[in-house]
């Protein structure tokens, strides 16, 4: 049963779009430049660079933390033994 309706709505999603395409004109497309195209393209990787980096910092931090607060500080005196 889902497979069927599945494939019922792949096929009216596949039959609206070839219908539209005829009726689309070529004027009314929007066109991008390859300069905005690239500045797109490396501000995404900017920006995902930022957040891998902003992430791993954030999280070394709170590890740096947890660690010194498990240690465990003991005044052993080196002259103890007799």
């Amino acid at each position: 049963m889902a497979r069927s309706t599945l494939l019922v709505l792949l096929l009216l999603c596949v039959h609206e779009v070839t219908s539209n395409s005829a009726s689309i004109q070529e004027n009314a497309c929007y066109r991008i430049d390859p300069g905005v195209l690239a500045g797109l393209v490396i501000s995404d990787i900017i920006l995902t660079t930022a957040i891998v980096l902003i992430t791993y910092y954030c999280a070394s931090r709170r590890r740096r933390q947890t660690d010194n607060a498990e240690k465990v500080y003991m005044n052993v005196r080196a002259n103890c033994k007799k």
